[in-house]
């Protein structure tokens, strides 16, 4: 057992099964043992890699597209610019670049990030200086204010609840111990569920995820949007009324057992943007690839290909292809616009 696995397994013995938002919150977040709080996640020498580390094209084209939002939208000055989950601050140095030639642009922004993590706040802090950020705990504490926002892979990692459609009546998946380990459970049935597209759709013997989390931070944006204006682009796994069991944990850049290494490993599942959508003033909803297609990334591409030769060249393609692919990225990742009412079409979406 991990230390972390030791500490939840006396938790349960003490109290009982857990849910298993409660053991992502506690594998992701413990202030000792937690796996963002004590490693660097990130990149090759991480656990994972995002889509602004694979290439600055996917950081430079949705930066121009907030960037033209906000023309679009009068060009509000002052107005927030923020990231939720801005990990290193790869995705906001690139949006940074990419906008810079747009005219009043970053003299308007004011650059909020949500973060809470000491580790990585210090590591935005050196990469965004120039920019002068102001940090925030959570999404509701962000100023008010026109809004524009950019959020990718944060809802992913939020805690999910697992329920099982059981002839009984719906039950939950649980955390619990057989034989001292760490196993999963199910709870009595219940009286009542989330009241979503999916639970309302279920059958029988179906497992449905809900994302409580992930709604509050959509519902929470979309009411400063549908107050003050602006946009937020949320890009993530997943899908449209998504069911089944998608908890999975990432280490070494490989698959791993959920239970098996509390705390050493990233645990997310994959977000369901109907609930999401249903919360927004208006929305569009897209993949990722189609998205980044219609805002230029095949030019881009070309374009950042000239003068490259070699091993170079063959790693701009496949990044360029990792990103657009649908057997990739291109159609597993997901953008769920979030703007106004009567406001103009986000771009990139058709």
């Amino acid at each position: 057992m991990t230390p972390l696995a030791r500490l939840i397994a006396e938790r349960i013995r003490e109290t009982g099964p857990i849910s298993i938002a409660d053991y992502m919150a506690e594998c992701l977040l413990h202030p000792v043992h937690g796996y963002y709080t004590t490693r660097e996640p990130f990149g090759a020498a991480g656990d994972f890699t995002t889509a602004p580390e694979i290439s600055q094209m996917f950081g430079e084209l949705f930066g121009l597209a907030l960037a033209q939002a906000w023309v679009d939208r009068g060009a509000p000055d002052p107005f927030i610019l923020a990231e939720p989950g801005p990990g290193r601050g790869t995705l906001m140095a690139d949006v940074l670049r990419a906008t810079r030639g747009v005219p009043g642009f970053h003299a308007a922004l004011r650059l909020v990030l949500v973060e809470a993590s000491p580790r990585l706040r210090a590591l935005q802090a050196e990469r965004l200086a120039d920019h002068r950020p102001q940090w925030v705990d959570r999404i509701e504490d962000l100023p008010e204010g026109p809004l524009f926002l950019i959020g990718n892979e944060f809802l992913d990692a939020l805690p999910i609840r697992q329920f099982l459609r059981s002839p009984e009546g719906w039950r939950e998946r649980l955390v619990g111990l057989i034989d001292g380990a760490l196993a999963f459970g199910l709870s009595a049935p219940l009286p009542e569920v989330p009241d979503t597209p999916a639970f309302r759709h279920a059958a029988e013997g179906a497992l449905v995820e809900d994302n409580l989390p992930a709604r509050l931070a959509v519902a929470e944006v979309a009411r400063r949007i549908a107050r003050h204006g602006g946009l937020a682009c949320w890009i993530d796994y997943g899908g449209w009324r998504s069911q089944g069991d998608t908890l999975q944990a990432l280490r070494h850049h490989a698959f791993d057992d959920p239970l098996a290494h509390p705390g050493e490993a990233d645990l997310t599942a994959h977000v369901d943007f109907e609930p999401l959508a249903a919360l927004a003033p208006a929305w569009a909803y897209d993949t990722q690839g189609a998205v980044l297609r219609r805002l230029g990334i095949d030019a881009r591409a070309d374009r950042l290909a000239q003068g490259l030769t070699g091993a170079r060249l063959d790693s701009h393609r496949a990044a360029h292809r990792r990103l657009t692919d649908p057997a990739e990225m291109g159609s597993l990742f997901k953008v769920l616009a979030v703007t106004s009412a009567g406001a103009p079409p986000p771009p990139g979406f058709a």
